[in-house]
């Protein structure tokens, strides 16, 4: 069995396949490029067969890290998909598109509602790029290109060529793009207090569920994270958090890296949560919120900067606030001073 492979992935088989690598996996390493096509056959499986040698490539022999080209034959194996992908590719995600923010030959920007995870795994059976490929079975590549946590909205790239992808990680891996989000934070944030500069520490908790932290500047596990902060409007809570009383603060925040969950817990380590934040968040708080209308986390990507990967060209994106987040800040919205007799 001979394929072209640009884009959809051949199902596990039981006989020998021979693929042929398109434009769009060129310069790929041929694990991840075995990992992609054989969606469902585990990773430790894909490592046998490669250390085995029975992937051919060109009918040599080929190590794990080296990098396919355009035209390779690829000897695969037969090979068996696991129980969970088997099930899994039974009931494929549901094709869905999502609003559209930007969109051509090299990528695709798109508005994320919250809820929505970007990739299936750690429990979710799909997520944004699933249901994108179903909708789009046509498309031969579309990867992508950074992630953003399932209850952030905002904007997210998708790229649909392998050539930028790689041009728009370098990007984000650089500190190149400029990535502003909307929070909405407890309490009065100090106007001047705008830069976040505090490593923070990824580790998991006795059920296996992921966390981050603040740790001391010589802590080894520490990574550097710099977050920036500005105010863009001070709100009362609707009404003032049973008692509460200090309100609340829009912001808008710029990440200079892009550390798991580090807006969320830069934010809360500084005493001021994302309101509506479950993991780190005021939870007492959180419930008042709910009752009064807000029901997720106020954490959106609101604003995102880049070259274009083709033409370089600077792109400046933006996505406004979802309906649900707008109703809440308008109805919070601070009303304007009374005009004293003494002043007119």
């Amino acid at each position: 069995m001979k394929q072209i492979i640009g884009g959809g992935s051949p199902p596990a088989s039981a006989e020998v396949q021979f693929l042929t690598v398109g434009e769009e996996s060129a310069g790929q390493r041929l694990d991840n490029f075995l990992i992609r096509m054989l969606k469902g056959v585990p990773k430790t499986h894909v490592y046998r067969i490669i250390r085995s040698g029975e992937v051919r490539v060109n009918k040599g022999r080929s190590s794990a890290d080296a990098r396919v080209e355009n035209g390779d034959i690829v000897r695969i194996p037969p090979v068996r998909m696991s129980e969970a992908a088997a099930l899994k590719a039974e009931k494929p995600a549901p094709a869905r598109e999502f609003p559209l923010l930007f969109e051509d030959e090299h990528l695709v920007a798109i508005d994320k509602p919250a809820g929505v995870a970007v990739h299936g795994g750690s429990g979710v059976s799909f997520g944004v790029i699933e249901q994108l490929r179903q909708a789009r079975p046509a498309a031969k590549f579309l990867e992508l290109v950074h992630r953003l946590d399932r209850e952030t909205s905002g904007i997210l790239l998708v790229a649909k060529k392998r050539s930028a992808l790689t041009k728009l990680q370098d990007q984000f891996r650089e500190r190149e793009t400029g990535k502003t989000y909307l929070a909405l934070v407890a309490g009065a944030w100090p106007a001047n207090k705008k830069v976040i500069d505090q490593p923070l520490h990824k580790y998991l908790q006795a059920d296996g569920e992921r966390r981050v932290r603040v740790v001391a500047r010589d802590d080894p596990d520490g990574m550097r994270s710099i977050t920036l902060v500005k105010v863009a409007q001070a709100l009362p809570l609707p009404p003032a958090g049973e008692g509460r009383g200090e309100g609340a603060s829009l912001l808008e925040v710029t990440i200079k890296t892009g550390r798991t969950h580090q807006i969320r817990v830069h934010l809360a380590s500084a005493g001021h949560p994302i309101l509506g934040d479950d993991k780190y968040g005021d939870f007492e708080l959180n419930k008042v919120l709910a009752r009064q209308g807000l029901r997720r986390m106020f954490l959106h990507a609101w604003r995102l900067q880049f070259d274009h990967p083709a033409t370089g060209e600077r792109i400046a994106l933006q996505a406004p606030l979802p309906p649900e987040l707008q109703k809440f800040t308008d109805h919070a919205r601070i009303p304007p001073a009374p005009v004293r007799p003494d002043r007119l």
